[in-house]
């Protein structure tokens, strides 16, 4: 392991001394100063729909300890295009955590029907600790990053690859508590929902309208229990369950695991449905790709150009799939030509398969090749794990990591292994802080939360949304009989129902279940 070249004493681009008045319980006094929005770089912007200005705006690091300083947040506003009409701003997340939520106002469009799109000016921002706001950044240098982060395989199974594992995760913490400064303490979804009560009354709103993604429905969810009073409007599409995620990130994760598998068996259903639409409907879905995990697991399929097809890019490949249903045909695609080479027909030469054959499945990303300089800066953020290990609680020791996994995968043979040797590995070992909102999560607001579920969303499945509606004080729930993560932009029907929600404070019948706009293997790919 190399030291890091370059010792940083603090978070690069803190501003110490200038902080706002926090109050405990709150976010900050009211009436603070007010966001100004200037023009965005024209290069941004120059192909998106709409009027757009941009911002950073300074909040506290502790927002009850005005002593550690300030940092800055990165927003951008998508202006409503009937200002005279406005009803206000509407905030968004895209989830992660750790995802980059500043520039979602520029695809707003594919989210949103028009008549929400007139009414309210579309704000995103950067998380603390993400992307062009106050970055939190464990490592100095590109080379340092690469050095932890080169021995993780998303799928250890060997005795090397996972001692190899816990040994990055504790070095990445310790390196996190050497480089990150005082914001490393600072990093729970508490603090971004105190961070988000700071903007609203920033942009003069006097309560929020909200559309939360994925991770962003714990966040809509603690603010609306931190502040149920200053909520209008929140949408939580692809929800977490929020009281088990803050009270027990094991059995969580584990959920999470199995919400993986059910939408695995539900595309192997599926296809088995389609039949000739479905490329790997040919005999029994389920069975075949139960023979290739098994062979894979085995041995790695390697293909004549080099390449191999190993578990590491298999469960991957699968798992990120099923993120988006307009993938399908292509995944199913691949899986047969995989399944011709591990399971040729009877006297038939196997298949010649190479890795550009494979798109979907190993999806390769464009790379440009370069040597990084010894001393080049790193540039990323390290906000996932520092938001998620404040959240989730795990009471046991690392070590007990391979007996978990070993039982996770009896019960999801896919994924088990796969999601335990994320977060369940990670936090244990991190050194950032834990403190959190766990609780209670009851607070009704004035109108009910619109909580989305789609049926056999892999990443937050749909148990997890019936939970957050049932925990929530005041909530109506959405159900989609549909498959992916995430809804909004792929129902008309449940676009208009959230429309109708925002503007007009209509809520959606009890008990409607919405349809996508398209069917797997129907979708164009």
């Amino acid at each position: 392991m190399r030291k890091a070249s370059r010792a940083a004493a603090g978070v690069g681009t803190l501003l110490v001394g200038v902080a706002l008045a926090g109050v405990p319980g709150t976010a900050a006094a009211q009436g603070q100063a007010k966001i100004t929005w200037e023009s965005c770089e024209q290069a941004r912007v120059a192909q998106a729909p709409g009027t757009y200005s941009c911002a950073t705006y300074r909040v506290p690091i502790d927002h009850d300890n005005a002593a550690l300083g300030t940092m800055d947040l990165a927003l951008m506003r998508r202006e409503a295009n009937k200002p005279d009409q406005k009803l206000g701003s509407l905030f968004l997340n895209p989830g992660g955590p750790g995802a980059s939520g500043v520039t979602m106002p520029m695809s707003a469009d594919q989210f949103f029907e028009p008549a929400v799109l007139d009414r309210f000016d579309i704000i995103g921002f950067d998380p603390r600790g993400v992307g062009d706001s106050t970055p939190l950044r464990c490592f100095t240098t590109s080379e340092d990053a690469e050095d932890v982060q080169a021995r993780l395989v998303p799928v250890p199974s060997t005795r090397q690859e996972i001692s190899d594992a816990l040994s990055t995760y504790r070095d990445y913490g310790e390196f996190c508590q050497r480089n990150a400064g005082s914001l490393l303490e600072h990093m729970s979804t508490q603090d971004v929902a105190r961070d988000l009560d700071v903007l609203r009354d920033a942009v003069g709103d006097e309560k929020l309208n909200y559309v939360g993604f994925s991770y962003g429905t714990l966040l809509g969810a603690t603010y609306a229990n931190l502040f149920p009073d200053r909520v209008r409007t929140m949408v939580l599409d692809g929800n977490v369950d929020p009281a088990l995620r803050t009270s027990d990130g094991l059995r969580y994760d584990q959920q999470r695991a199995e919400g993986f598998e059910h939408a695995l068996d539900a595309f192997l259903t599926e296809c088995a449905k389609a039949r000739t639409q479905c490329a790997f409907g040919e005999g029994n879905p389920r069975q075949k790709f139960d023979e290739l995990l098994r062979g894979i697991r085995q041995q790695p399929v390697n293909l004549p150009d080099g390449s191999s097809v190993d578990l590491n890019s298999f469960i991957s490949g699968i798992g990120g799939t099923l993120y988006s249903p307009s993938s399908f045909a292509g995944l199913a695609e691949d899986l047969q030509q995989l399944y011709g080479v591990v399971k040729p027909p009877p006297n038939t030469a196997p298949k010649v398969v190479n890795a550009r054959d494979l798109g979907t499945l190993l999806n390769p990303k464009q790379k440009v090749h370069h040597d990084v300089r010894p001393e080049s800066e790193y540039t990323s953020d390290d906000s996932y794990f520092a938001v998620n290990c404040a959240d989730k609680p795990f009471g046991y020791p690392s070590g007990q990591l391979p007996e978990i996994a070993a039982r996770w995968e009896k019960t999801a043979p896919a994924f088990g292994r796969y999601q335990a040797f994320a977060d369940p590995a990670a936090c244990p070992l991190w050194k950032g802080g834990k403190e959190t909102y766990r609780g209670p999560w009851n607070a009704a607001t004035e109108n009910p939360v619109l909580v989305v579920g789609n049926y056999y969303d892999p990443a937050t499945r749909y148990e997890f949304s019936k939970r957050m509606a049932d925990e929530l004080g005041y909530s109506r729930l959405l159900s989609v009989n549909a498959f992916g993560h995430c809804i909004l932009g792929d129902s008309g029907g449940v676009d208009r129902a959230v429309s109708d929600y925002l503007v007009n404070l209509t809520v959606p019948p009890r008990g409607k279940v919405y349809q996508p706009d398209t069917r797997p293997f129907d979708a164009p790919q």
